[in-house]
């Protein structure tokens, strides 16, 4: 099926309309047509685009038996790596977490998101499932009522409206789905944690069998292995610079200053394929449920990239809510429904509690002032809590790997 025969039709009927081919749009779509419910998903960029889009990388290992459940884990079984060590750094030296047996016991696979989305998305349209790239959802109406409908709109301006049952708003934060909601039906709880980094994508090996958190005067700085030839670094950085402000040359200076390479070992350096800046932001919105129009993934809530759950919850967001639609239009059984949105935000605000968490571990506040003094003791305590009390590492095991 090539993308050109996906874009034809403009609009239709179904039970459900699915905003957004991420990972919760594309798990529940193939949940849903698994389960007989007859569904669509819109994504408004083109299927090149949504299959190369480089996201996270560590799958939970709750993440993993929802895709085992449902026979969606053949391609991360094959490709993906088991992980379960973290390597701290700091000033006063350097200590390891071998997280997979602390705890519950769990690993991480390390599996790109953008891997994940093109298997979704093969088995999807191979089971005969249908999805529309380059058809932006412009709004969504009468979510309210018992057939909700979304206008859209294709690249050479057509419009059209699809109709259904629900719809399942996985458009992340930006959406059709977010935008139809009215201020006073909606709780927005919103925090800027006032830190930036600079993400980027190397062509180079690891340079650690581990992900790497170093903690340094000049900023936080992260290693994080993705396959055997390509990794993803994080630096602290200033805030509101573009992505290409600094060199390559300076770059990798700052790498292997913060990341203490003079005491263990240099880094594998390799090509910048790719740079974005990531502002470290908490966005939830309570309810989830708003009538027909049910809220997953980046829609519902965003979570800053310091513990690697976005893509995990929205996997678990994905799984609770093909089940309660089963069981409403096939059963006729709406608690699941009912239920949907105060489940997620038990597992969304124990994420968000976490990456605060780690937040506050990895970044000192800014400025000399006594405040920030306070605060960095406060940090350096942590991390030797961390380093030493059992208790303390099997409560960060347990939470690292779990949503």
């Amino acid at each position: 099926m090539t993308e050109g025969q996906n874009i034809g039709a403009v609009g239709g009927a179904t039970d459900v309309v699915i905003l957004g081919a991420g990972p919760a749009g594309l798990v529940l779509g193939n949940l849903l047509h698994r389960s007989g419910i007859d569904c669509v998903v819109l994504e408004r960029a083109g299927r090149a685009h949504v299959q190369t889009r480089a996201r996270a990388g560590f799958l939970a290992a709750n993440t993993v038996r929802i895709l085992d459940r449902h026979g969606l884990a053949e391609g991360l079984h094959r490709r993906g790596r088991a992980h379960g060590t973290c390597e701290f750094r700091t000033e006063g030296g350097r200590f390891r977490l071998d997280y997979g047996g602390l705890g519950l016991r769990e690993q991480h696979v390390v599996y790109p998101q953008q891997y994940l989305v093109t298997d979704l998305l093969t088995q999807f349209l191979d089971a005969g499932g249908r999805i529309h790239f380059g058809t932006e959802a412009v709004s969504v109406r009468a979510m309210h009522s018992t057939r909700p409908s979304v206008t859209v709109r294709t690249p050479d301006g057509r419009r059209g409206r699809w109709q259904a049952r629900y719809v399942a708003g996985c458009d992340g934060r930006h959406g059709a789905a977010r935008r139809a909601l009215a201020p006073g039906a909606v709780r927005h709880h919103h925090r800027d944690h006032g830190v930036s980094w600079l993400g980027l994508l190397v062509e180079a090996p690891p340079s650690l069998d581990a992900v790497g958190y170093a903690v340094h005067e000049r900023g936080f700085a992260g290693h994080m292995a993705r396959t055997p030839d390509v990794t993803r670094y994080y630096l602290q950085y200033e805030r509101d610079s573009p992505a290409g402000a600094w060199s390559e040359d300076r770059i990798w200076g700052e790498l292997e200053l913060r990341m203490h390479a003079a005491d263990y070992g240099p880094l594998h350096r390799g090509r910048i394929v790719q740079r974005s800046v990531v502002s470290l932001e908490s966005d939830v919105l309570e309810p989830l449920r708003h009538g027909s129009l049910l809220l997953a993934g980046d829609a519902a809530s965003v979570i800053s990239p310091s513990a690697a759950k976005g893509a995990n919850l929205a996997v678990l967001e994905a799984e609770i809510l093909a089940r309660a639609l089963v069981d409403d239009l096939t059963h006729g059984d709406g608690q699941g429904l009912a239920r949907y949105s105060a489940r997620c935000l038990t597992h969304i605000w124990r994420a968000q509690e976490f990456s605060q968490w780690m937040i506050q571990l990895l970044h000192g506040p800014p400025g000399p002032d006594g405040e920030s003094s306070f605060h960095n003791c406060l940090r350096t305590s942590r991390i030797e809590s961390l380093r030493t009390s059992r208790s303390q590492q099997d409560w960060f095991a347990e939470n690292y790997v779990g949503v």
